[in-house]
């Protein structure tokens, strides 16, 4: 084919007009139409170079390279370099999509993005290969089983870490803030991402996990947080008082998810909006009516990894006033990607539009910056044994107060749970305070009333 046939063919299958570069008068202002059309069409000139660079590369290339194999690149390319999450999906790609959005798959449970020829690391999954091999948000992947991940091959090296469950893979990791790579050996396996946790941290006080937001995750809030409740808890049956919702390392996920387990926590108010070129990308979404706990505080835990769909609740939440955000700024993802098919087995996915929190801000890039932050720290047990005297309670034969019974002896500090989650301990700080403020504002307004 030569480059005239091509650059007349790409110019009809890609539906532009091509002109020349001295079609204009000078010196005459362009009317509006004219104007416009120069907008639309592509210089010839340029065609003409992609055709002679096809041909080139066609000719001389030091192996035979297909004319398919060569343009399926270019498309690669073309997407590439639009943004970090506009990509080509062949089949095999199109079926990752798939298992992601339903959280099954093998391989390491891992979510990376393509950052400058490396792999960044978004978050791993919650008791995934990646989490147990001390893998963390921020880290950079710069090799995978001793073969170095560079620009030309980024993309494909991704595809690289799912495979086979049992085989082993090295992959070369550079921790953030290190300046040398460490070795981590990890054997892929089955990984079904539990999208939803529930438990009760203490009596009235629930811990929400959410690990990323798939087709469901929604609908498993509403039956995690029904079942904690039918179940009960420990030491009573009063309501809930507070729930802390752990969006730690939450690499995102589905935006209608997030919009619904936004929706879940609220009684009114906007949700998020979507602005993009086409009128189709406009959107806004409204809570409706019905909080699953009943207006009791919540405070959302984030860090470096709360990423996308994870933003749009985290956001949400903090511009409508109904919770703190606490912990670190989130990673800043604030574009919403659509599937566009080409055909039964292959599409593009493009970036079509940028998301807003309620008060209108865009988060792209920027994150959410925490109401309360907090260092990456980790509590541990004190070197020294604990003393057991904290009061004249633990004094042998003192004299018993009103109401004192045997059986019940409060636990020392270190006994209490959470000691090893720093965010966590420092969160039910904050929510019992809110729980106290809250209950003494509705006792307040009973005896006004």
């Amino acid at each position: 084919m030569s480059a005239k046939v091509f650059a007349v063919a790409f110019a009809a299958v890609a539906g532009i007009s091509l002109a020349r570069a001295d079609e204009a008068k000078p010196g005459a202002p362009p009317a509006p139409a004219v104007e416009a059309a120069k907008k639309s069409t592509v210089d010839i000139n340029d065609v003409r170079q992609f055709a002679a660079v096809f041909a080139l590369v066609k000719q001389a290339y030091v192996e035979p390279v297909d004319d398919k194999t060569l343009l399926q690149s270019a498309v690669k390319g073309l997407l590439a370099n639009l943004d970090p999450h506009s990509e080509y999906l062949d089949e095999k790609a199109m079926t990752e999509l798939s298992e992601d959005t339903t959280g099954s798959y093998n391989g390491l449970g891992i979510e990376v993005l393509t950052v400058e020829g490396a792999l960044r690391v978004v978050a791993p999954i919650d008791d995934s290969p990646a989490e147990r091999g001390g893998i963390k948000p921020g880290d950079t992947i710069v090799r995978i089983d001793g073969k170095p991940i560079t620009s030309e091959n980024a993309n494909e090296a991704s595809n690289m870490l799912r495979g086979k469950a049992g085989t082993e893979v090295t992959l070369g990791v550079v921790h953030e803030g290190a300046s040398a790579p460490v070795e981590i050996k990890l054997v892929r396996q089955p990984i079904r991402v539990a999208s939803v946790r529930a438990r009760w941290i203490e009596p009235g006080y629930v811990y929400l996990r959410i690990a990323q937001f798939q087709e469901d995750t929604g609908g498993e809030v509403k039956r995690k947080l029904a079942k904690l409740r039918d179940k009960g808890q420990p030491g009573g049956t009063d309501p809930i008082r507070g729930l802390v919702l752990d969006l730690r390392s939450n690499p995102g996920g589905l935006l209608t998810s997030a919009v619904e387990v936004s929706d879940d926590f609220l009684d009114s108010g906007l949700i998020v909006t979507t602005k993009g070129r086409l009128k189709q990308s406009d959107l806004a979404f409204n809570a409706t009516r019905g909080d699953l706990i009943d207006g009791a505080p919540i405070v959302v835990l984030a860090d470096n990894g709360t990423a996308s769909a994870a933003e749009i609740v985290a956001g949400a939440l903090k511009d409508n006033h109904r919770a703190l955000v606490m912990g670190r700024r989130t990673f800043g993802k604030g574009s919403v990607q659509t599937v566009l098919p080409l055909d039964e087995t292959h599409a593009i996915k493009l970036t079509t539009a940028r998301y807003y929190t309620p008060s209108g801000i865009s988060i792209q890039a920027a994150g959410i910056q925490p109401d309360i932050e907090l260092g990456d720290l980790k509590l541990v047990a004190r070197d020294t044994p604990p003393s057991f005297i904290t009061g004249e309670r633990d004094l042998p034969n003192h004299l018993k107060g009103d109401g004192e019974k045997d059986s019940v002896a409060e636990k020392p500090l270190s006994q209490r749970g959470n000691t090893d989650d720093y965010a966590l301990s420092e969160a039910m700080n904050v929510l019992k305070g809110l729980a106290l403020q809250r209950n003494a504002a509705a006792s307040k307004m009973g005896k006004n009333g």
